[in-house]
């Protein structure tokens, strides 16, 4: 993963790879937003060693779009993903739609285990990517988010309003800037689990006026946007103890 273009953070990537190996639920794990394959490399390698079935990788890979970053001269960055899949020698563990999630959605029937949305940064394209595949995760899942404390204004918001505000979803986080949650409509309702949502909706909603306009970060703002963030808990986890906390 450290050889390829991105702008997954390594200790992103080490959740990334947790998540995708201790999720206590069954079915596909489907990633939206490719770009040139770090985090698919990484997913990918999990889901071979665990016997977890092939990674679906949904992405256009055309430039300019919502769902990857600028490709300056590029048109897409479809031949370096397939570039990076090829030297990981990953080719049979990874499902590639090369389209928009909302062109993938329509005939979509598969269970999802671990849902990672890296796609549009919109408040409606990250809202609808979670609207369209959220009828599809299992009891016991994971949804996970990219940058949540970035400046961007859609991934912050569906995590905060559309998650951690809503009893479908139990245990929940922040590492890096990976925000995630637990699908659990059985229990996610119970006292603990709201009460630990709703703290965190409330220390991440901190950065909120940094990313609610179109404003360029500059000067005092974007120092005030950097201690806003830096006061929101995002650090680490112990693989172990995270596991330990989906499964009960």
């Amino acid at each position: 993963m450290r050889v390829t273009e991105g702008f997954l953070t390594e200790r992103e990537a080490r959740f990334l790879a947790v998540a995708a190996a201790a999720t206590p639920a069954s079915g596909t794990i489907l990633e939206i937003g490719s770009f040139k394959g770090r985090s698919t490399v990484g997913l990918a390698t999990i889901a071979r060693r665990y016997g977890l079935g092939p990674v679906v990788a949904v992405d256009p890979f055309t430039s300019p779009s919502s769902t990857d970053p600028d490709l300056r001269s590029a048109k897409s960055s479809h031949d370096d993903f397939a570039r990076t899949i090829r030297g990981a020698e990953l080719e049979s563990d990874v499902e590639v739609h090369r389209a928009l999630s909302s062109e993938v959605a329509p005939t979509w029937t598969r269970p999802i285990r671990l849902l990672w949305i890296d796609g549009d940064h919109t408040y409606e394209g990250a809202k609808l990517d979670l609207d369209l595949y959220k009828p599809f995760l299992v009891d016991g899942a994971v949804v996970a988010l990219h940058d949540v404390l970035a400046n961007f204004e859609g991934p912050i918001r569906v995590f905060t309003e559309d998650m951690l505000s809503s009893d479908d979803f139990g245990p929940a986080g922040i590492v890096g800037s990976i925000g995630w949650a637990q699908y659990r409509p059985r229990d996610g309702s119970a006292p603990h689990f709201r009460k630990a949502r709703h703290r965190l909706r409330r220390q991440a909603q901190r950065i909120f006026p940094f990313v609610s306009t179109r404003r360029r970060l500059s000067g005092l703002r974007k120092l005030r946007y950097k201690l806003s963030r830096w006061s929101v808990p995002h650090g680490g986890v112990d693989p172990i103890e995270w596991a330990n906390a989906v499964r009960s």
